[in-house]
């Protein structure tokens, strides 16, 4: 049986690859397990200090696979949007939170829950063939795995609004123009490698900031200056106390190149 979830390990990157190509790598039951299950693992483990989420073939996911959908619909037991909470929401915040890079290697369509999967990376590297589709109006849903929330942070809430209400696709050089993508290749078959290589890049620096960047950034979108400059008190407190900052710093003054080692 083929795996739902491909785990590929290189030095310190983890690239996760949704591994359903002849149905666009649509999510299915099993595939939002393992998918929840591999960030939980990932959220630990101190030898991955940068992760990659890509999808396998010429998509990177279609969203909720609907096919699966209906046969719950016409299931006479359980609530068939279950699968919000039990699933999409887990995986959600463990993308957000997760406390070391993280970047999407967008070819092709990204749909409904796969483009919000997407939208809660750090970075998103797209190509010709790149697209996203705000799906869920389309099937009479609202959005789920974050996209009420990333949305508007990338976009802006009129442009969330329009996106979300018409569900009309949005091509690659638009997608970047709007901040959906930070950097289009110009060759899909880049898009994977970029993000690798980007992803090494972030692993060999000071992770250990960039999981404090993440926090602050998030405390600071919701909340008030004040929230603001006691995380950053916080934050620069943790990150002070750690070894990367002082030879980063002894780097410096000794005009040394640092060499950041996570901790």
């Amino acid at each position: 049986m083929t795996e739902p979830l491909l785990v590929d390990r290189t030095d310190a990157v983890v690239t996760l690859t949704l591994n359903r190509p002849k149905a666009m790598n649509a999510l299915d039951v099993a595939l939002k397990e393992a998918l929840r299950d591999a960030l939980a693992e990932l959220e630990t483990d101190r030898s991955c200090r940068a992760v990659v989420l890509a999808g396998a073939g010429g998509s990177f996911s279609a969203g909720q696979d609907l096919r699966e959908h209906v046969a719950t619909l016409e299931s006479t037991t359980g609530n068939p949007l279950d699968t919000v909470r039990a699933h999409y929401n887990p995986i959600a915040a463990r993308l957000a939170n997760l406390p070391k890079p993280v970047v999407a290697a967008v070819r092709g369509m990204a749909a409904g829950a796969g483009a919000s999967l997407a939208f809660l990376a750090d970075i998103r590297i797209g190509g010709p063939t790149t697209s996203f589709l705000m799906a869920f109006a389309k099937v009479g849903l609202a959005a789920d795995t974050g996209a009420s929330w990333t949305l508007p942070r990338l976009v802006g809430h009129a442009k969330a609004v329009e996106l979300l209400m018409l569900a009309e696709p949005v091509r690659a050089e638009e997608a970047c123009r709007l901040g959906l993508l930070n950097k289009l290749t110009d060759d899909d078959e880049k898009v994977l490698p970029a993000a690798q290589e980007l992803a090494a890049r972030l692993a060999a620096g000071p992770t250990v900031a960039y999981g404090a960047i993440k926090r602050q950034l998030s405390i600071a979108d919701a909340g008030t200056l004040a929230d603001a400059l006691a995380a950053e008190a916080q934050a620069q407190a943790i990150c002070g106390a750690t070894t990367d900052h002082r030879a980063a710093t002894l780097a410096f003054v000794g005009k040394q190149k640092p060499v950041f080692e996570g901790h």
